[in-house]
């Protein structure tokens, strides 16, 4: 079992900053990725990261404005977001997969809200 806690969500600006953390226990894992739902749509991807800090990979919509890095001291995964606007606003998840092979992710957080006003 791997246990993601996030924090870090809140109310912007458009235009603003905020740095998203999700904090892992439990077992390792291959990947961490976020994801977003915003209200009436489906879950997207957002980014993601090997568990060794290679293989990043973003939507994108947020190429360019948002950065996804790892702390393995920490055990944590940030998902700082730039340049943010009112499209962004969703509830954002983190999630990790376990599996090399299998590209799925196994694990999820309970979901933190970014809200960012025009």
């Amino acid at each position: 079992q791997v246990q993601l806690v996030e924090s870090g969500g809140g109310l912007v600006q458009a235009g603003g900053s905020l740095r998203l953390s999700c904090a892992a226990s439990g077992r390792s894992y291959y990947a961490m990725g976020w994801f977003r739902q915003a209200p009436g749509a489906e879950r997207e991807f957002v980014a993601s990261i090997r568990w060794d800090g290679g293989s990043i990979v973003y939507t994108d919509s947020v190429k360019g404005r948002f950065i996804i890095a790892k702390d393995n001291a920490k055990s944590t995964v940030y998902l700082q977001m730039n340049s943010l606007k009112p499209e962004d606003t969703a509830v954002y998840y983190c999630a990790a997969r376990s599996s090399v092979i299998i590209p799925r992710y196994d694990y999820w957080g309970q979901g933190t809200q970014v809200t960012v006003s025009s």
